[in-house]
């Protein structure tokens, strides 16, 4: 699967590493593609986005709250699942972060209490700057 390279798998290709600190889910995609005048079907943004996660060159989020999975460019950063991802409950977005401290809580998980955690699949929910001083001025 690694040799099958279309013009459509270069556009996602690149635009997901123009834009690598952001989620993208497929209708995002789909969307940028259709403003540039280049029409891809959201059945062939899925199939390349599927092949780019069995080729380790994309990343897969899948949040659980009935949203669309997000897909990041990871390339060849060795450190690419070393991070965290919090998901403010005001406004829906992801935050990706980068914590030594995070790192560390989850070093102690591992050995003190046997358990591996997933990356992917940590999300710590609550509210980011933007929401939460909406709240306090209300």
């Amino acid at each position: 699967m690694a040799g099958y390279h279309t013009k459509q798998r270069e556009w996602i290709l690149n635009f997901l590493i123009e834009n690598p600190e952001k989620h993208l889910a497929a209708d995002d995609l789909v969307e940028h593609f259709r403003q540039q005048g280049t029409a891809i079907g959201k059945a062939t943004v899925y199939r390349h986005l599927d092949r780019l996660v069995e080729e380790d060159l994309v990343r897969k989020y899948v949040i659980g709250d009935g949203t669309s999975a997000c897909y990041q460019y990871c390339g060849d950063d060795e450190n690419r699942h070393l991070h965290h991802h919090l998901k403010c409950t005001g406004c829906g977005k992801l935050f990706h972060v980068e914590c030594t401290y995070l790192n560390e809580i989850m070093k102690h998980v591992e050995q003190q209490h046997h358990f591996v955690v997933d990356f992917s699949k940590t999300v710590l929910y609550g509210l980011c700057d933007t929401c939460k001083n909406k709240g306090e001025t209300t």
